[in-house]
């Protein structure tokens, strides 16, 4: 991590947040010197991360937070963490949603970013139980009628499930599950909590990982959008096997040990920014 001096802050704080996870806690004076910053720099970037809930400032340095299988932390919450991954998630993702399809978005921040990159495809039926999603269609065609241009052509046709709301501003239960288990999609697009070989998808949230079931059982394909920090992270309900998944879209940070592990179950491994991986089978 060295040469960092001009690396924006969410890219710095991402490295730091690395380096806790990895090594099971860090000292001030060792990142300063390599992401070759001030002292004052580190601290406030502790402070940013402690603030999320993700590492646990101790004297002279971080630890990381011991999570529990049940804790969900909220939409903004994960909102701070691992931007710039996740955009160039969402931009590898949006590529494999062809014009005219029906796709169905979970919930999560990952599928935030991707709505983001879909308002470009055209004429896509998108179902989704995030309310952030729902937001970035509505909120787009909103502005394209202030903007006194009319829906664009090709907008996309959204339908938003019912339900209970989490704290990660998705709707879950019976009504979400009964609207979600009368439809077929061509593609979902899920994002996670946890993936792993063991527990395979997972949530801390018993009601979301039922809606997840249902998206799961209703699509032709699956597509799981995750950063790095999701693998090998395991929540209190697992709700698909890893052969229940047809393709991974990641980020160059997932280790090379943890791709070869993917591999060996997953027809498809997209690493943002990198050649596609596929399975010998």
């Amino acid at each position: 991590m060295s040469d960092n001096q001009n690396l924006l802050a969410e890219q710095r704080r991402a490295l730091i947040l690395d380096e806790v996870r990895r090594r099971g806690g860090v000292r001030v004076n060792e990142l300063t010197r390599k992401l070759n910053v001030s002292d004052m720099t580190v601290r406030r970037d502790l402070d940013a991360l402690a603030r999320l809930g993700v590492v646990e400032k101790v004297h002279g340095g971080a630890v990381p937070v011991a999570e529990a299988s049940t804790y969900e932390p909220g939409f903004e919450a994960k909102s701070g963490l691992e931007l710039s991954a996740k955009e160039d998630i969402a931009k590898a993702a949006a590529a494999m949603a062809a014009p005219g399809t029906a796709i169905a978005l979970a919930g999560g921040t990952t599928a935030f970013a991707l709505a983001q990159q879909l308002l470009e495809v055209p004429d896509l039926t998108v179902v989704t139980n995030s309310v952030r999603v729902a937001d970035v269609f509505y909120n787009a065609q909103r502005s394209a009628a202030l903007g006194g241009v009319g829906p664009r052509p090709g907008a996309a046709t959204v339908v938003l499930t019912g339900g209970v709301r989490t704290p990660s501003d998705t709707l879950v239960g019976p009504v979400a599950d009964a609207a979600v288990r009368s439809l077929h999609f061509d593609v979902l697009f899920l994002g996670v909590h946890g993936i792993s070989v063991e527990a395979g998808l997972s949530t801390p949230n018993l009601a979301e990982a039922e809606t997840n079931r249902h998206f799961v059982r209703a699509a032709r394909r699956v597509v799981v959008v995750a950063d790095h920090t999701k693998w090998g992270t395991v929540g209190l309900s697992s709700f698909a096997s890893l052969d229940q998944v047809d393709a991974l879209v990641t980020d160059p940070g997932l280790p090379e040990e943890a791709r070869a592990e993917i591999s060996e179950y997953l027809p498809e491994l997209v690493v943002a920014g990198e050649p596609v991986r596929t399975a010998d089978i």
